[in-house]
């Protein structure tokens, strides 16, 4: 028998937008099933989960969908949204680390679809929501690795989509602009912001935004609540959604 609440899997729990999404999902009546390789720390829903795991371990990923079964034998939605970012040049990246960032970023979404499915067709249908980037779109230096990961993320969302229909399971991507988070803050140091410090680094990003600001990761959360609640997006599946504070609508020779 399901619970009489909906479930939601979401990867990648600890980090900004992640957070931002348990507690999202958590307000509007969900229970949370939260998977991050470091500690969510206080706070996490008492009716909830939160597994400790690396998704970029397959024998870790079978470990999550087992203890997430048993905790809940349906799922409604699925977010994979764990990612790892290697900001280096291209010529400069290892073997090591770019298989480090396709594990976590790209495999882990094939690897984790396999045990998710069944679960959502028990549901009798749910969604999947993928965390792309608009690096999958329009990228910069020093960060190929992540981008290649996101963009075939956005590829393989299409191939989810198609294969997944037929049990009204609908596979959509979310692809975040600058949203100030710890990793975003970790990459300003790749040099193609200026400023001395963090905080001069955030301006200048967000004077490269039609909105003029960074985003906030509650705003990314809601964004994936509406691809995942089937009562907003029922007719979308394979999409991708953009949410960038307009900053890809921009020419870049302006």
């Amino acid at each position: 028998m399901r619970p009489s609440q909906k479930v939601l899997l979401i990867t990648g729990a600890a980090g900004g937008i992640g957070q931002a999404t348990v507690q999202y999902f958590t307000d509007k009546g969900w229970k949370v099933i939260g998977v991050d390789r470091q500690d969510f720390g206080p706070g996490y829903p008492e009716n909830g989960l939160f597994i400790k795991a690396n998704i970029a371990n397959p024998t870790d990923i079978e470990t999550i969908y087992k203890k997430a079964h048993a905790f809940s034998p349906v799922l409604d939605a699925v977010v994979n949204n764990a990612a790892v970012q290697i900001s280096k040049p291209l010529v400069e990246t290892t073997v090591e680390e770019w298989d480090e960032v396709i594990a976590s970023n790209l495999r882990s979404v094939f690897l984790g679809a396999k045990l998710a499915y069944p679960m959502l067709k028990e549901a009798g249908g749910g969604a999947i929501v993928n965390t792309s980037s608009v690096h999958a779109i329009a990228t910069s230096a020093n960060i190929s690795a992540y981008a290649a990961s996101k963009g075939g993320l956005l590829a393989l969302t299409r191939a989810m989509a198609i294969e997944f229909a037929k049990d009204n399971i609908r596979v959509n991507a979310i692809l975040p602009g600058a949203v100030d988070t710890p990793m975003l803050r970790s990459g300003l140091g790749r040099g193609h912001l200026g400023g001395s410090n963090v905080n001069e680094r955030l301006e200048n990003l967000a004077r490269k935004t039609v909105n003029g600001r960074v985003g906030k990761p509650e705003e990314i959360a809601s964004a994936i609540y509406f691809l995942a609640d089937n009562d907003q997006s029922s007719f979308m599946t394979g999409q991708a959604l953009v949410v960038d504070g307009g900053a890809t609508c921009r020419l870049s020779t302006e």
